[in-house]
């Protein structure tokens, strides 16, 4: 009777739990093995073998200790540097090298090309104005014919102020020579007499010069024919007394003349 009660017992729990497990589905935690039951008499029959007992549930695993990381040591402090070392004295000058030998000289280089005009400069002040010149102006006659009866000359610079008051210088020389004037009159010593006659103004208020030669010249009488007014004569004879006026070059070179 005994072993029967245990055997619904068990029935009973097994259905309990079988219900329960139907109700909830995630399985519960496996209980602790229960004690092993009484081993029930011998029957007069073979007894029905009894139900095993469900095994309990497995304990829960106790948290596993964590042991707390030691604090890191502080750095040591930085040794002290050592003393520098004395510098060390500088080594001796080496030598200097021998001097190498001047090479060859180069070609010279081909001319550059001319540059360009630079720009006009700005034009200078005007310079101050000179003293008046004298005045007088000459005449150049070339290659000319001299007759024995006389030849005439106009000469535009001769005026009538000339006349009263200034002179007419005539110089000549055989074309053709580099040598110097002569001074009117000439004479050459061997019969050629060349003097200046007269000068005046014609009718007309023309200038003109009458030259005579004692022989006839054609085409080979250079004549320098020289007017100077009365007051380019004054000065002169009051600026230069001692001027020599049968010298071409002395006269001119004192009235400024170039021609």
């Amino acid at each position: 009777m005994k072993k029967l009660k245990l055997t619904l017992s068990i029935l009973f729990v097994i259905a309990f739990t079988i219900s329960a497990c139907r109700k909830d589905k995630t399985p519960g935690p496996q209980g602790d093995t229960g004690s092993t039951g009484a081993t029930g008499a011998t029957g007069p029959g073979v007894g029905a073998q009894g139900v095993t007992g469900n095994t309990g549930a497995t304990g829960s695993t106790g948290a596993t200790g964590v042991g707390s990381t030691g604090a890191t040591g502080s750095t040591g402090a930085t040794g002290v540097n050592g003393a520098t070392g004395a510098t060390g004295s500088t080594g001796a000058t080496g030598v200097n090298g021998i001097t190498g030998t001047n090479g060859a000289t180069g070609a010279t280089g081909a001319a550059g090309s001319a540059g360009s005009a630079g720009s006009a400069g700005a034009t200078g002040a005007t310079g101050a104005t000179g003293a008046t010149g004298p005045g007088a102006s000459s005449f150049y006659y070339t290659a000319q014919s001299l007759s024995v009866t006389g030849s005439t000359f106009a000469v535009a610079g001769i005026t009538q102020l000339v006349v009263d008051e200034g002179v007419v210088l005539v110089y000549f020389r055989s074309t053709g020579t580099t040598t110097s004037y002569y001074p009117l009159p000439f004479n050459n010593n061997s019969g050629t007499i060349i003097s200046l006659s007269n000068y005046g103004v014609d009718n007309n208020g023309n200038g003109f010069v009458i030259i005579n030669s004692s022989v006839n010249i054609t085409n080979s009488a250079d004549l320098r024919i020289v007017v100077i007014p009365g007051t380019s004569l004054t000065n002169l004879e009051l600026t230069h007394p001692g001027i020599n006026v049968n010298s071409l070059s002395s006269v001119t070179s004192y009235l400024h003349l170039s021609n």
